[in-house]
């Protein structure tokens, strides 16, 4: 199996992680990334330090409190693959977080290097940006949960859904160079989820010179780290394919640089 993926735990912890990484289990400096699970009635707990974190709630119903806010039975989806936009929680550093779920609760601890310059909100439904981007199979679903343009120290987050028989993260493209205003440096990690479960993901990692060349076949619940490289996903005929993506670097913001090879695509 290639490093890149990390698969979840078969029997939960205590605390009902499934699955964590960790800046030093990546290598690498900025994302981190759990994912928890809980049944009704049980509770967790997480302080924010020096991070800043974006809880998402990937599926159920929860309360959530932190040292200066109560949001009560919060959540909306049952499932991911409702493609509804899902509540989200965003938590400044030196914070605290205590989410007690009311039903089956997922949720994913998206984190990432914190200063406390903004404040701890909820996020709400109607605040994630809705688009299709795309055409043809290329054509995908985008929940903008956490973009550059709302406010935040260092996380991106950011949910797809890919049709089956589509590709996504597509034309291949990549943000491994501090090299603004054309390319930044961003770490990422694609958490995916696969309808019918039975199913699979392939994502492609490549360097331009090859030195990294990997493909991919992705099982639900397992999260790919990408620390560089082009990475595009396909969802294969049958299967519906859903990620979470959570990015961070240097500098908050996202520039890409499409692989020149297949920029042409973006001109059909």
């Amino acid at each position: 199996m290639s490093e890149r993926i990390v698969k979840p735990v078969v029997n939960p912890e205590g605390d009902g992680t499934l699955l964590t990484v960790t800046p030093e289990s990546a290598g690498w400096e900025y994302v981190e990334f759990q994912v928890v699970q809980l049944a009704k009635g049980q509770s967790f707990t997480r302080d924010s330090g020096d991070q800043e974190l974006c809880i998402v709630l990937l599926s159920g119903l929860a309360n959530v409190s932190t040292r200066e806010h109560t949001w009560k039975n919060i959540g909306k989806r049952m499932s991911i693959f409702e493609k509804i936009p899902p509540y989200s929680v965003y938590l400044s550093s030196t914070d605290q977080v205590e989410i007690t779920a009311i039903s089956a609760l997922e949720i994913a601890i998206c984190a990432a290097p914190g200063k406390g310059t903004h404040p701890t909100r909820l996020i709400t439904p109607e605040e994630v940006g809705v688009e299709t981007r795309g055409y043809g199979n290329l054509e995908r679903q985008i929940h903008n949960i956490l973009p550059e343009q709302k406010e935040a120290d260092s996380l991106l987050v950011v949910e797809v859904f890919t049709p089956d028989g589509h590709w996504s993260s597509y034309p291949p493209h990549k943000h491994d160079r501090d090299a603004l205003p054309e390319e930044s440096l961003l770490e990422e990690t694609y958490y995916f989820r696969v309808q019918p479960e039975q199913g699979f993901a392939i994502q492609r990692i490549y360097t331009d010179d090859r030195s990294v060349d990997e493909t991919l076949a992705v099982n639900n619940g397992e999260v790919v780290l990408v620390p560089c490289g082009y990475h595009p996903v396909g969802a294969p005929p049958g299967y519906e394919v859903y990620y979470l993506n959570v990015m961070a670097g240097p500098t908050r913001t996202w520039k890409f640089h499409n692989d020149p090879d297949h920029d042409w695509l973006m001109k059909r």
